[in-house]
């Protein structure tokens, strides 16, 4: 069966398998979550699981939250996020998810939102190649060449390599390995890096290519 949970990354550090060797992890704070909400073919039009992370006091939640979440007879949360499951109906409204619906050496994808880098040129934004900078090219060494021909096509191809913003966009690592799991403090250490800055909210999921 399909699993999911909603988390928080922590940050890096590393930790040592039984023969002594470093392995680089990332700790996620993943859960406990909370079945918010049953979605069925019938009445959605398609079976999924909506899931809360992160407790919100009521005066922060505006009323139409408030009435979904007395609906469903839950507290507030601050995320909410859908997954769609082989088998919602191992679910009801209420339930509990924690960090144990994992295991030591499961696959998982892991989407999170970049770090935002603001305005970037096209060499850090792309790894364009900057101009010559010996006689003749002056003090533009880095600014954006030709854009292309002038007759035809007379207009520059969308989706050029071009400078703008950078980052703050969702981003998935896929086939990250669980390399240990706290179930009491609700942490999971994957081997590697994931998207997004410390306290960053992050998905994470069985991996679709495992």
């Amino acid at each position: 069966m399909q699993k999911g949970i909603i988390g928080k990354k922590i940050g890096m550090t590393q930790i040592f398998d039984e023969t002594g060797k470093v392995i680089p992890v990332t700790v996620l704070e993943a859960g406990p979550c909370v079945v918010s909400q049953k979605k069925t073919v019938e009445n959605d039009g398609y079976a999924a699981i909506q899931v809360g992370f992160g407790d919100l006091k009521a005066h922060r939640v505006n009323k139409p939250m408030k009435g979904h979440f007395a609906k469903g007879n839950v507290a507030p949360k601050r995320t909410l996020r859908e997954f769609r499951l082989e088998n919602t109906d191992a679910y009801n409204v209420g339930d509990l998810i924690k960090a144990d619906i994992f295991a030591v050496g499961d696959k998982v994808d892991v989407t999170g939102t970049s770090k935002g880098k603001g305005y970037a040129g096209g060499i850090k934004r792309w790894g364009l190649n900057r101009l010559k900078e010996t006689h003749g090219s002056g003090p533009v060494a880095r600014h954006a060449g030709s854009n292309g021909s002038i007759s035809d096509p007379s207009r520059v191809f969308k989706g050029k390599r071009l400078p703008g913003h950078m980052g703050a966009e969702q981003v998935t690592v896929q086939n990250l390995m669980v390399a240990k799991i706290d179930a009491e403090n609700n942490l999971i250490a994957v081997k590697g890096a994931v998207p997004g800055p410390n306290g960053g909210i992050v998905v994470i999921r069985d991996s679709v290519k495992a």
